[in-house]
């Protein structure tokens, strides 16, 4: 059954396909299986080590990802940028959970390509109050198993949500992550994984919490 937050995104996809061009709306359901093609963006799976990264914030503050695990438990979750929809959809959902992620001992950090001073902006408008951090080489994405380079036929499509990588992203290659959300114990493991190139759908926040209070 659809859980609350794949309802609302279901909402968004239905407006898209009913305001978009049909040959719009196909490219973008064309690009989703162009990716799901890709045998580079699988993800890391459940069991294996994360590799530790250091990363900056909105505001330039370097967060350390295993001095983070030492607090706790991590939520990362990886996403396409401020200008994409889904992805904003979902922080927001994250941000509503966040007094019980922290309840249960543990943290969530959120990741994308964009450089920090689009990640501020971002971080502004939604009121996010968990690190938002900016990757804006795509290195750690691509540790991860998630960095794919975008298709030429989708560039325009990205343009049109507002979305110029090399604008926001501060670099003339054109990356994505795949939208993906781990969450990883203290000693660095990944415990649950959701790793899914069609970036309309994401993992509910409820699921994550129960894997949570596994641990």
């Amino acid at each position: 059954m659809m859980g609350n937050l794949n309802k609302k995104l279901e909402v968004i996809e239905q407006s898209l396909k009913a305001n978009l061009p049909d040959k719009v709306f196909h490219n973008i359901q064309q690009s989703i299986e162009d990716v799901q093609q890709l045998s580079n963006v699988s993800g890391l799976q459940v069991g294996e080590n994360v590799p530790d990264f250091v990363l900056q914030d909105a505001v330039g503050t370097k967060i350390h990802l295993y001095h983070e695990l030492a607090k706790g438990p991590i939520i990362l979750t990886f996403y396409r940028g401020g200008w994409c929809p889904f992805c904003n959809l979902q922080l927001r959902a994250y941000q509503e959970i966040l007094p019980k992620i922290q309840e249960l001992g543990a943290n969530l950090i959120a990741i994308s390509p964009q450089n920090p001073d689009n990640t501020l902006s971002q971080k502004e408008k939604e009121q996010l109050t968990f690190h938002v951090l900016s990757d804006t080489e795509g290195l750690v994405a691509s540790q991860f198993k998630l960095l794919f380079d975008v298709q030429d036929s989708l560039k325009s499509v990205l343009e049109g949500f507002g979305g110029n990588l090399e604008e926001y992203n501060s670099m003339e290659r054109w990356v994505l992550p795949v939208p993906a959300t781990f969450v990883v114990d203290c000693q660095g493991v990944i415990r649950f994984s959701h790793i899914d190139p069609n970036f309309m759908r994401r993992v509910e926040p409820e699921d994550v919490l129960k894997v949570l209070e596994t641990l």
